[in-house]
């Protein structure tokens, strides 16, 4: 056995992931490896299902009622024969692949898709959008403010009231049988039922699709062939009015269009005229057929510009007189005038009824107007045109990108200009229209463009006054009653007695490219104009007969002129209209004919030409014939069209002139001026059967005189002998390119089923069988180019032409595979008479017809043997293509491959065909097809993937559609062909591309890989091709087919199914081989994610959305719904798992932890392990032994060394697509084999899982209804992802510049969470810019993301119950629950619904009770931190979610005690959680909480098996301490608003705490935080250093290291308050006990912690003093680490915090002081209080009194609070008793003479302040100010009960003492400031020239009042009488010396700093000091004589 296993591991270490490995052989796996299963839906994965691929026939859709047939007749050409053989199938033949529609092309968890399948989702509750409104919350907070204020005195409340509270509340439901003990299995197995129960069955519903363009394998129907119509207008004609009602008019209508091409649609004919008018003309009318009433019309406009117009032409009657005069009445008389002018209507009524008896068969020109369509239009208001036809393009996918659009809308889009013009959308419009314009000779184009600008051309214009209504509106859909242009009723068409409306047919302004589909055979002959001048004789008034003669009898015309209003469908003869007295007319007619189908040499046009007598004179006939014209139809066999420039002759013709044209002089005829070309027309054809190009002509005549064997063939002037046949034929094929392409479109259809009969059935010529395949394949690539060249508006995304595409769908078959055909069987040697319709039989008696049983054919049985098929066989068509193709070179070669998207389709719809015809789909695979089609295919397939291999730099475009046109084919073969063998062509591909990367590392080219493999996975039975049933079995297993069922529950004893286990985990190469495609996409996702492979880096997003959208195809395909099929079709991914463990340091850190810290509990190991040692299995394969044991089986991913590389290399995104597959995994995966493989996995290896399930938890947190508001205010762009792509993009092809970007990217990732999360969730909005969405919307993007939370989380939770199973099996996995636990509470953390939440307590129930010690003993910290989530969620609004916390919390409680008999730890831990949630947490509801603690006490008070211990008490004592802290914070949420009175609050409860170290410390940690919120630095600093001076006293207590801090009196230079910490009372608790001193910064690197951060708060204070003074108590403890590297980093920040003292010295701000005293019986506990309040540096008095009158008038009431505005002492009883005062006053700080010593910066002045001074002045009368001699002071000095800064900004002031100063003194002290002012601005450095002028001025200046002078007369001039006032008197008098000598300095130094424009200046201070000092001078000299005297005697003659 070990033996194998060596060879084996070797074997899997041989084929590295890049290369693909030899696959299975798929169907001779089949045939060895039965189905376990008969049957059910797990069978249905073994094979393709048996209706796999279907032919089916779809009849032609028929427009019309009766479908238009060329009719029978003898001189049919080929064309015809073929094209009546065409419509006669009358079939579509369609190849369908049934499941298509499974793959993953047509996801349906594609976007538009997606909300269908969203429905009926239960709402998940979350407890964040259960969150009040904040408005109302603030209102709650308003009360509360007003209520009193008062703080009870003890800081703990009265425990009695707050008892009673608690018993008297209402618990929540308890859960049934909490209590009752049951086996750890069963409470399992219940926890997965209910966690099972209700889930979600498809995760990719919920995740909000990847946001693709278009998803790359998707190949859409394209659209069925059929006619071609531009944008339909519907134009009714409602009625006519002429004022004067005596002429008939008739009236016809057509378009115009006055750019290019003057008329771009047939015209109309209608008749508006009353029937009396048209009684007038009843001689001359025959009966109107119905089809001639038409009044309204279908007009169809391809291309819609600004110039279209429709022109509206009326004609009259044929009168006497030109059309000025007859027009002449119409314009003068008025309706109003009838009376007058009645005679003149008489006469003019009687001649018209003359004229109408006599000429009612002539017209003449009468009027005409236009109207300009765009204004319609656009002025009938476009109804919101845009979003209609948003709408349209939207669609459902599978339409959006075929040519409904294409086909239709490429048209519009050719011109700019022309974008504009849609006629689609507008309002109907009814117009009226009562200005004609008379028709003048010429019909001016220039009048039209005078129509679009008003211009004075128009308004010389008289216009006719008539009125026609005319309504316009976009045309219906399917119109009832509609006629085509050839008369033919459109189905619906219900009663044909009713009046139709006509479709005109269009000329398009520009060539339209669709295939004919049906019959239409018309021609239009416009005569344009004749020129008698040069005629002899009389011939004015004329007119042109037309008629259609099939010979040269006059009885010989046809009727087949279509008849124009009002009179019979088909005429003999059309007149065109007479322009009176004119011998060169213009003609405007238009002549409609219907072209037989069969034409002879006797077909021709005949003109005659009359002169019409208006006049009736005495034997002149009505009309003379004076002139003949004709022109033959055919010429050469090919239809005449164009413009012709006839001669007239003057006679009748001769016999048989029909065959020849009128330009040949025949002898003997007159010509009109000498032969020369007088009458010019002409003639247009709109036909399906005459091609009008000449190439194309001569190669359908050849074709058709083989299949009718006529010879010799004529073609043009040449006849063609049989025996040249065969040159021409080839000749003929090879001119096809240079047809003109509007024509080769038109008859594609025909032209390539010509060219594949070729290739199929050579023909014989001359007895010999030419082969045609290279002459046909060559046009044919060439054809197909031209198409793409030139119509590349009509291609879909893979550059595939909708017209060719639509061939091979439905119109290409293989010949003779008619439905109706004689004998399917006979496909093979099938007759070469062509029309497989006619019975075989006519085909017999044909000469030379080569038939299957034509005697002819010498030494051939009559048999139809293979014999025969070798000889003249049709070849099959896709062998042929295929051989064609692989031996093709040079142009040809490239031509097809340029287009080989057509070919390798045509070759599998071909092969499908003939599987179908000879009945083969269900024969085995291996033996379908001959070998040497086989070679040829894989001949194909190599040398194209050479192709992509070698172009892909050169020539990007076309390797793109190469390679998906490549991918398309083996995706198809794969249902066709043998499977292995594709297998082996998808491999010899992959070794192409693989060989190439090697040498060259280019992301280009693994991109087309990956869409190439994106395309052949694609496949809708992708899952089978995987062979998802396979057992892997390692190479020579004794049993290769143990059924899947016992090998699961066999334990997997032996160690071939241990190695199964590991193969199943890993690219191993018998997973590779058996799953082949499988293994392809996840080696690509291994290889291209692998963090090394960094030219790959642009390609992440896109690996990773091909297994997304695998799986989420998987995931909703209805085949794979049963969870059994699900996890076979999960274990194809198993490996996936294990991938994406690798990928965990470069995903992006969804947990917003600072520094990567989401890999925290393995990170360390993990490092550890990958540094050290290479994994043994790999060290023991190199060496070449085998390591048998089954511990060490080689492990699929060592962890990488760099375990901790820098989070977030991929984007947000791709992380996210990443960990949805890897949840679907671990969601559908057997949990048997999971745990298996746990069990297998190293602790480091299952660590890291753990660490992405924590990422998971993170990844799929539920946002809150409101993030999705805010996102949608936010108005997210696209552009953001643009620039992710680009940058994608570009990263891809660098290295070195990549690593920045990435990182300046990981940044912005990070920082912008919310963008992300816009991102995705704004995936179905993304296609039209507008993103304001909906109410209903935004609800349901939160409904999905709530249930997607859900669901991921309890698959999390799921894997985490299968990780906790493994480690109860092995028991060495122990340390893992630590990781478990650590998910668990992460899981907690976050924003979860209450569904997941029960279930996750229940977990953490389960847990707890299976692994007691866990939480108690190891995992400190996490229970610390899971008591803090379960009071979290005790304090939830909802209640099942209090419910299970308060169980899970009790049920912790009882754990602990069992274990020890008290739970001093839990108590201790759930004390200091509530006590930070309730500091930090600002949304927190104490009445939800205080319910759940009435449930604990409950729970307590139920629980039977405790009740004779201790614990319910102790329960009951924990509750009620809880409910105290509730207590406190209800006050310090009433003081919310008000910072100081809730640090105050804080302060109290910390102070509560004294005795219990770690919840003193909790709350000294909330104070820090609400400082630092604040700004309040220094306090948060000073908060810190207390907790580390705490921590300190205790550690000392616990620990002797001789460099920890001895306790508080280490941290006395600190702050001089920090002594309060030290645990000196007899209640001190000692540190041993249990659950004291346990959290986490009871421990040496708890304390560095707390002193780093007290550092920190220093540094942003600016107190660096006080950072060095930190960092003396820590630099000890890092010595003694030897940590060198803290130690540099702190000399860093003291070289710092040292340079920034010497910087900024002189511009330190510390803070302002106030005293603030409060009184009023309002203020409860304030009342009579005062304080020291500090304020940030710069204050102003205003500003603080500004800020406490606000807030405290917010409260009381504005007109409550007044602040008082002096400083003297308060009169309480003088105050009113109702309002509240507020007294401040500014302080500085105060220091005695000695203390200056020692306080010399400016930091010694501003820190451990403890006494503050302010001075009041007075005078003994009472008032504040007086004269000098009588102005006293008062000091005040004021001592705080801390030093600031302390841990709170406001302090009690608890000593005042005052100090009076005499006037003397206030003089002496105003003296001393003055002089040192002066000595300060002279020898300031550098000098500062203004600020000493501003001090001189005020010193020597003579104005200044109360001055220095005044001072002196006032106090020196005399001696005082009071002995005690000596002092004072020599004082004042010394301090007078000093100010003078000091004026003298700064004199002096004033005069070296002026500039000479100061010299006066400086003259005048000068002058100002000597008389002061003259004034001074007796003043300052006169001593006092008795201080004077000696002391002693001194002897004077010692």
């Amino acid at each position: 056995m070990s033996n194998h296993t060596a060879e084996y591991c070797f074997k899997t270490l041989q084929v590295p992931l890049t290369e693909a490995v030899e696959p299975v052989d798929f169907e001779e796996y089949l045939i060895t490896h039965p189905p376990i299963v008969e049957s059910g839906p797990l069978r249905d994965l073994i094979e393709f299902p048996p209706d796999d691929i279907e032919v089916i026939y779809t009849p032609r859709e028929c427009r019309t009622v009766v479908q238009a047939v060329p009719e029978e007749g003898e001189y049919l050409c080929g064309i015809v024969t073929l094209f009546r053989a065409n419509i006669k199938q009358n079939v579509w033949i369609a190849c369908v692949l049934r499941y298509h529609k499974l793959g993953t092309g047509f996801n349906p968890n594609a976007l538009d898709k997606q909300k269908e399948r969203q429905k009926g989702l239960p709402k998940q509750v979350f407890e964040a959008d259960e969150m009040p409104e904040s408005s109302s919350y603030q209102d709650d907070q308003d009360d509360l403010k007003r209520r009193s204020m008062s703080i009870d005195d003890t800081p703990r409340g009265s425990w009695a009231c707050s008892i009673f509270d608690l018993k008297n509340s209402l618990p929540d439901a308890l859960l049934p049988h909490l209590l009752d003990r049951a086996p750890n299995e069963e409470i399992d197995r219940h926890n997965e039922d209910q966690r099972k129960a209700n889930r979600h069955r498809e995760l990719f519903a919920l995740h909000p699709a990847l946001d693709e363009e278009e998803p790359i394998e998707r190949h859409c129907v394209p659209e069925v062939p059929k006619e071609h119509f531009g944008q339909r207008l519907l134009v009714k004609c409602l009625s006519l009015n002429v004022m004067i009602s005596i002429r008939c008019l008739i009236m016809l209508l057509f378009h115009v269009f006055v750019c290019v091409i003057p008329q771009i649609s047939e015209n109309f004919f209608f008749d508006l005229n009353s029937e009396q008018t048209k009684a007038m003309l009843r001689p001359h009318i025959q009966t109107a057929a119905i089809s001639t009433l038409a009044r309204s019309a279908v007009f169809s406009i391809t291309y819609p510009s600004q110039d279209v117009f429709l022109v509206i032409k009326l004609e009259k009657v044929l009168q006497q007189g030109d059309i000025g005069e007859c027009a002449e009445p119409y314009m003068v008389f008025k309706e109003s005038d009838a009376a007058k002018n009645k005679e003149k209507l008489e006469k003019l009524r009687s001649q018209s009824e003359q004229f109408c008896q006599r000429l009612g068969r002539y017209r003449m020109p009468f009027a005409w107007t236009a109207i300009h369509l765009m204004n319609i239009v656009n002025s009938a208001g476009s109804l919101e045109r845009d979003t209609e036809l948003e709408m349209k393009r939207k669609g459902s996918w599978s339409e959006r990108r075929n040519s409904s659009i294409m086909g239709r809308r490429s048209l519009e889009r050719t011109t700019s200009g022309d974008e504009s013009c849609s006629l689609t959308g507008f309002r109907p419009a009814t117009l009226t229209i009562t200005n004609f314009f008379k028709q003048v000779l010429q019909f001016l184009d220039s009048f039209l463009a005078d129509m679009r600008r008003p211009s004075s051309v128009l308004r010389r214009l008289r216009p006719i006054t008539a009125q026609l209504k005319l309504d316009i509106s976009p045309a219906p859909e399917n119109p009832h009653y509609c006629l085509t242009p050839d008369l033919l009723q459109v189905k619906p068409y219900p009663d044909s007695r009713v009046r139709p409306t006509r479709e005109i047919l269009e000329f398009p302004a520009r060539d339209v490219y669709v295939p004919n589909t049906t019959y239409r055979n018309l021609l239009y002959v416009n005569p344009q104009s004749l020129n008698f001048a040069n005629r002899q004789g009389s011939a004015r008034n004329i007119t042109v007969k037309v008629q259609f003669m099939n010979g040269e009898d006059p009885n010989n015309a046809m009727p087949v002129i279509f008849g124009k209003s009002s009179c019979a469908d088909f005429s003999k003869e059309a007149y065109t209209a007479v322009v009176y007295h004119n011998r060169s007319p213009d003609f405007h007619d238009e002549i409609k004919i219907k072209l037989p189908a069969s034409l002879s040499d006797h077909h021709h046009i005949l003109f005659t030409f009359y002169h019409v007598s208006c006049q009736q004179k005495q034997n002149t006939p009505l009309e003379t014939p004076v002139g003949y014209t004709w022109i033959p139809m055919l010429q050469n066999g090919r239809l005449r069209t164009g413009h012709f420039c006839l001669p007239v002759s003057l006679e009748k013709p001769p016999q048989s002139y029909s065959v020849l044209s009128p330009d040949v002089p025949l002898p003997g005829m007159k010509w009109v001026d000498n032969h020369r070309g007088v009458f010019n027309v002409e003639v247009v054809a709109v036909s399906a059967i005459h091609t009008q190009d000449q190439y194309l002509d001569k190669f359908f005549a050849l074709v058709h005189a083989l299949d009718e064997h006529m010879f010799p063939v004529r073609i043009g002037d040449m006849r063609i002998m049989e025996n040249s046949l065969e040159a021409e034929l080839k000749s003929s094929i090879a001119a096809l390119n240079s047809s003109q392409l509007e024509p080769v479109v038109r008859f594609l259809h025909l032209l390539l089923d010509k060219l594949v009969l070729l290739v199929v059935r050579p023909p014989v010529i001359a007895g010999q069988i030419v082969n045609l395949g290279q002459a046909s394949f060559e046009v044919m690539a060439s054809i197909v180019n031209r198409l793409h060249k030139y119509l590349d508006t009509s291609q879909d995304m893979h550059g595939r032409n909708s017209l060719l595409s639509s061939y091979i769908h439905y119109v290409f078959r293989l010949p003779s595979t008619d439905p109706n055909s004689p004998s399917p069987g006979s496909v093979h040697y099938a007759t070469m008479a062509r029309s497989a319709v006619r019975p075989a039989s006519l085909n017999l008696n044909r000469s030379r017809s080569l038939s299957n049983s034509n005697p002819d054919i010498s030494g051939t049985p009559t048999s139809p043997d293979d014999e025969v098929r070798s000889i003249i066989g049709s070849k099959l068509f896709h062998e042929e293509l295929a051989l064609q193709w692989v031996v093709s070179s040079g142009s040809v070669r490239e031509g097809a491959l340029q287009q080989a998207w057509f070919f390798f389709e045509l070759m599998v719809k071909s092969i499908i065909h003939h599987l179908y015809f000879t009945d083969r789909l269900e024969s085995p695979r291996k033996h379908r097809f001959p070998e040497r089609f086989m070679d040829d295919i894989t001949a194909l397939v190599s040398t194209i993937a050479g192709d992509v291999v070698s172009r892909f730099q050169k020539d990007l475009e076309l390797v793109e559609r190469l390679n998906t046109s490549l991918a398309f084919f083996l995706n198809d073969l794969l249902s066709v062909m043998d499977r292995g063998f594709v297998f082996t062509l998808i491999r010899a591909y992959w070794k192409q591309v693989s060989t190439k990367l090697y040498t060259l590392q280019n992301p280009t080219l693994e991109s087309l890989r990956l869409d190439f493999l994106r395309i052949v996975c694609s496949h809708e039975h992708y899952v089978t091709l995987n062979l998802p049933c396979s057992l892997l079995t390692p190479p020579a297993s004794p049993s290769p087919s143990v059924s899947s069922a016992t090998s699961q529950s066999s334990g997997f004893s032996t160690h071939v199914q241990d190695q199964k286990i590991a193969n199943m985990f890993e690219l191993s190469v018998p997973f590779r081989e058996q799953h082949f495609l499988a293994g392809l996409v996840l080696s690509e996702l291994s290889v291209i994610l692998d963090p090394d492979n960094e030219g790959m880096f642009g390609l992440h997003k896109k690996v990773v959305s091909v297994v997304h959208n695998l799986l989420s195809s998987h995931d909703s395909d209805p085949r794979y719904a049963d969870p059994e099929v699900k996890a076979r079709v999960a274990m194809l991914y198993l490996p996936l798992i294990g991938i994406v463990m690798e990928t965990l340091p470069q995903l992006h850190d969804f947990t917003g932890a600072p520094q990567g810290a989401a890999v925290g509990s393995s990170g360390e190991e993990a490092e550890g392990e990958g540094n050290s040692m290479i994994s043994q299995t790999v060290a023991m394969a190199i060496a070449g032994t085998s390591t048998s044991s089954p511990m060490s089986r080689p492990s699929s991913f060592l962890l990488n060394s760099q375990a901790s590389r820098q989070h977030g290399s991929f984007s947000a995104e791709s992380s996210r697509s990443l960990l949805i597959c890897l949840l679907w995994v671990l969601k559908n995966a057997d949990e048997l084999v999971l745990q298996k493989w746990f069990t297998d996995l190293s602790v480091s290896q299952l660590n890291r899982l753990l660490d992405l399930l924590y990422l998971c938890v993170s990844c799929f947190e539920y946002k809150g209804k409101k993030a999705f508001e805010r996102m949608n205010s936010l108005t997210f762009k696209k552009s953001k992802d643009m620039k992710a792509k680009l940058e994608e993009a570009i990263l891809g092809s660098i290295g070195a510049r990549q690593e920045m970007v990435r990182r300046s990217r990981g940044h912005a990732f990070g920082s912008q969470e919310n963008l992300r999360w816009r991102k995705d969730m704004t995936h179905w909005r993304q296609n039209s810019e507008k993103m304001d969405k909906t109410r209903a919307e935004l609800e349901h993007e939160a409904l999905i993301d709530g249930n997607l939370a859900t669901e991921a989380n309890l698959i999390i939770l799921d894997t985490l119950e299968i990780i906790v199973q493994t480690v109860s099996v092995t028991e060495s996995k122990e340390s893992i629950l630590g990781g478990v636990l650590k998910v668990l509470l992460h899981s907690m953390a976050c924003n979860q619904s209450a569904l997941y939440l029960q279930h996750c307590f229940a977990t953490q129930r389960a847990l707890v009770s299976k692994f007691p010690e866990l939480l108690f003993e190891e995992e400190t910290e996490q229970c610390a931190d899971l008591c803090l989530r379960l009071l979290r969620s005790c304090s939830s609004s909802i209640s099942t979610i209090r419910a299970h916390a308060s169980a899970s919390l009790y049920l912790l409680m009882r754990q602990n005690f069992e274990i020890g008999n008290n739970f001093a730890r839990v108590k201790m831990q759930v004390t200091m959680s509530l006590s930070s949630l309730v500091g930090t947490s600002q949304n927190f509801n104490e009445e939800f909480l205080r319910r759940s603690l009435k449930t604990i006490l409950t729970y307590a008070e139920e629980d039977l098996e405790l009740r004779e211990t201790t614990f319910p008490d102790q329960v009951q004592d924990l509750v009620f301490n809880l409910h105290m802290i509730l207590s406190d914070t209800v006050k310090m949420k009433e003081h919310q608003e008000d910072p100081e009175m809730l640090i105050d609050l804080m302060y109290r409860i910390a102070k509560g705490y004294q005795t219990s170290p770690d919840l003193r410390l909790t709350w000294l940690q909330n104070m820090a935080g609400k400082h630092s919120e604040r700004n309040n630095h220094a306090e948060a600093a000073q908060c810190l250093v207390h907790s580390a001076a705490l921590v300190a006293e205790y550690l000392s207590m616990l620990e002797d290291r001789k460099y920890l801090p001895v306790g508080c009196v280490t941290f006395q230079n600190i702050s001089s308050n920090v002594l309060e910490e030290s645990a000196v009372s007899d209640d001190v608790v000692s540190p041993d006990e249990e659950g004291i001193c346990s959290g986490k910064y009871f421990t040496e690197i708890g304390l560095v912690g707390l002193l780093e951060q007290a550092a920190a708060s220093f540094s942003m204070a600016g107190m660096y003093e006080a950072v060095n003074e930190v960092y003396k108590v820590l630099i000890p403890i890092h010595e003694a680490n030897r940590d060198a590297k803290k130690l540099a980093t702190i000399h860093g920040k003291l070289q710092e915090a040292f340079g920034k003292i010497v910087h900024q010295d002189g511009k330190r701000m510390f803070g302002t002081y106030f005293r603030v005293g409060f009184y009023g019986s309002k203020f409860g506990d304030l009342d009579e209080q005062e304080f020291v309040y500090k304020e940030p540096a710069i204050t102003k008095l205003a500003e603080i009194s500004h800020r406490l009158e606000g807030f405290y008038g917010e409260r009381f009431g504005e007109d409550q609070v007044e602040v008082i505005k002096d400083s003297n002492p308060v009169d309480k009883c003088k105050l009113d008793p109702n309002k509240a005062f507020i007294q401040i006053t500014y302080v500085e700080p105060y220091f005695d003479t000695y203390e200056m010593k020692d306080r010399i910066t400016y930091f010694d002045k501003n820190y451990n302040l403890r006494r503050f001074v302010y001075c009041t002045p007075f005078t003994l009368d009472g008032r504040a100010h007086g004269d000098l001699h009588e102005q006293f002071k008062r000091k005040t000095i004021l001592t705080t009960s801390h030093a600031f800064p302390y841990i709170k900004t406001r302090i009690n002031i608890i000593h005042k003492e005052e100090i009076i100063s005499t006037p003397i003194e206030v003089a002496i002290e105003d003296m001393q400031k003055k002089t040192q002012e002066l000595a300060f601005a002279t020898h300031q450095d550098p000098a500062d020239a203004k600020m000493l002028q501003m001090v001189l001025q005020g010193s020597v200046g003579t104005t200044v009042n109360q001055g220095p002078l005044e001072v002196a007369q006032v106090f020196l001039s005399e001696i005082p009488s009071d002995p005690k006032l000596y002092r004072h008197h020599n004082k004042l008098r010394l301090c007078f010396k000093d100010f003078t000598k000091r004026c003298e300095d700064a004199l002096r130094k004033n005069k070296s700093l002026i500039g000479p424009d100061q010299k006066e200046y400086q003259r005048e201070l000068e002058r100002n000091y000597h008389r002061l000092k003259e004034a001074l001078q007796p003043l300052i000299n006169r001593k006092i004589p008795q201080l004077y005297k000696p002391v002693l005697q001194v002897n004077s003659h010692r």
